[in-house]
């Protein structure tokens, strides 16, 4: 990863937003930007340069992490607020700007009532906006999740039975991500069987997912620091001809909105093209959420597509195209897939069947 390139980019952000500093609290945009993994950790990006500061407890992690990267740690007898204030202090800026969707109010007062001669100012977006943008190594980190999460998903497709609940099948799926080489999961995997798909963000519980036909796996694999994200439904036996058909209806719609991707359409074009044909088969009032949104170092990250944003599509960029009808009492359907917006249009980097025959255990 090129992070001094990052850091550049970043510079040139912040003379164009007008600001002198900026203090970076989220721990996730921290590791965008210098590749170090550990938390509790802040960066101070100046025009000259940049300097981060954390705990004594990363020294050494710090100088494997971020060779040459500039930082300033503390021991034990000294706050975290304290060191922000003596290096703010010795770098002499007379403006700093902090993220405000990380730092608390109750940070803000006490950095303005210790930094009396500096304008504490907030900014939000301008490390976010240069993460939708992902260069060549993080694609290829991406595709790696994928890889990882699709071979665990066949794994446990392979040798799921009627009797497993659904925690367990959650907990072999992840087992089995791990075990090819996975950090973790992207997040806690969901797991639902028969009306519990109706819930986007079902629990898994400890019925067994034999109890009805139909079965929503919804996972991803954090490999690298860069995840994944997919969601499959699966017939393990006969479903209602209202959940075939909404089945069909939700296919539809994530193929013309898959076909739709590229450079220049706004996200709320193509959240409207998935919406469409939902709601021209009668059922959009089943489907609550947004098409999708970013993946990368985290698995709900900017863009976020919905039917409010007219932000655009760029290349580089690598979304999930996920529309959804729940059918409360019933079952939900979703179909996910990650989507790497090309020059000319996209691709698609998972490989999961989706047709309805090939869904069937």
């Amino acid at each position: 990863m090129d992070y001094e390139k990052r850091r550049r980019k970043l510079r040139r952000s912040l003379k164009k937003a007008g600001f002198e500093a900026l203090l970076v609290t989220d721990f996730t945009n921290v590791t965008y930007l210098t590749g170090f993994t550990g938390d509790d950790s802040y960066l101070l990006v100046r025009q000259d340069g940049e300097v981060l500061l954390s705990d004594g407890r990363y020294t050494t992690q710090i100088s494997q992490e971020c060779p040459g990267l500039e930082a300033e740690t503390r021991g034990p007898s000294l706050k975290m607020m304290d060191l922000i204030e003596r290096v703010v202090r010795q770098s002499k800026v007379q403006q700093l700007a902090i993220e405000s969707h990380s730092a608390t109010v109750g940070f803000r007062e006490t950095l303005t009532e210790r930094l009396t001669s500096v304008e504490v100012v907030s900014s939000s977006g301008l490390v976010s906006e240069l993460r939708q943008v992902k260069d060549a190594k993080e694609v290829e980190l991406i595709r790696d999740a994928v890889d990882i999460a699709e071979r665990a998903f066949a794994a446990i497709r392979a040798t799921v039975r009627r009797d497993q609940t659904e925690k367990q099948l959650a907990d072999e799926l992840e087992y089995q991500m791990r075990r090819l080489g996975a950090r973790a999961a992207s997040f806690p995997s969901i797991i639902a069987a028969g009306p519990q798909a109706a819930l986007p963000h079902a629990v898994p519980c400890e019925e067994p997912v034999g109890r009805d036909g139909l079965l929503l796996i919804d996972w991803g694999a954090r490999r690298n620091g860069y995840v994944s994200d997919l969601t499959r439904v699966l017939m393990l036996d006969k479903i209602s001809a209202k959940m075939r058909r909404a089945y069909g209806v939700v296919l539809k719609a994530q193929q013309e909105a898959i076909a739709a991707v590229r450079p220049g359409i706004t996200l709320k074009e193509l959240d409207g093209v998935a919406r469409g044909v939902i709601s021209d088969a009668r059922l959009g009032k089943y489907f609550g959420h947004g098409l999708g949104h970013g993946i990368g170092l985290q698995v709900h990250e900017a863009p976020i597509i919905s039917s409010r944003s007219d932000e655009e599509l760029k290349a580089g960029m690598v979304i999930t195209v996920e529309p959804g009808v729940y059918l409360p009492d019933l079952g939900g359907v979703r179909l996910e897939d990650d989507v790497l917006v090309t020059q000319d249009g996209h691709e698609v980097l998972t490989s999961v069947p989706k047709e309805f025959d090939e869904m069937v255990c």
